[in-house]
């Protein structure tokens, strides 16, 4: 069987390899052949060794520092400077001009719903009534199916412009419990648009 390489990959873990090599060697010594010109050479390596190691890791812990200073600095500045945005914002001067100029207008958002896909969550309440929330971004609403334990597809079940929507629905066998699965597409100018949201399932309860 094969073996994996006996150097380890990891710095720290190489470095105590390397300590405990340069130790077993001067312990063995002559038993392999191993020179006095070859113990220091190997102690030359360790002691560089450590010292670039240890550069290396004050480094590091001052970027890290410097980065968390940095960090910190500027939420102090964006804060300071957001607050002062919008006093200039509230001057009964200030128009779009100004805002270019100083770029303190944001772009205008501009959201593709060709393609999205609404977000819903179906919650379970007591005496069957099921509560579907969701997110309209800058569609007029949502349309939305449904799919109850017993039927053979999903049915359009209602089209609302806020969230949430109740399903106040029974269940189709009385007083027994059934699987319901939900799925729900945006909607533009009374028309479907984008792609049908994952479906949701939950257990309605009578």
């Amino acid at each position: 069987m094969a073996k994996t390489d006996y150097l380890p990959s990891r710095d720290a873990e190489f470095v105590l390899w390397h300590d405990n090599f340069k130790a077993q060697a001067s312990t063995i010594g002559g038993t392999l052949g191993i020179t006095a010109a070859d113990l220091t050479a190997l102690n030359n390596d360790n002691t560089s060794l450590h010292e670039v190691m240890e550069a290396a890791a004050d480094l590091e812990a001052r970027a890290s520092q410097a980065t968390a200073e940095k960090n910190m600095k500027r939420k102090e500045v964006e804060q300071r400077v957001r607050t002062f945005a919008k006093r200039l914002k509230l001057h009964a001067a200030y128009n779009s001009g100004f805002g270019e100029q100083l770029k303190i207008e944001g772009p205008e958002e501009i959201v593709d719903l060709t393609d999205a896909q609404p977000k819903i969550k179906a919650t379970p309440e007591p005496h069957g009534l099921i509560v579907l929330t969701f997110v309209k971004s800058k569609s007029d609403g949502v349309s939305i199916y449904s799919h109850r334990e017993g039927e053979s597809s999903f049915t359009f079940l209602a089209r609302d412009t806020n969230s949430p929507y109740i399903d106040n629905r029974p269940c189709l066998a009385p007083g027994k419990m059934e699987t319901r699965a939900y799925k729900a597409r945006y909607i533009v100018d009374d028309q479907e648009v984008g792609r049908f949201s994952d479906e949701v399932t939950v257990i309605c309860q009578p």
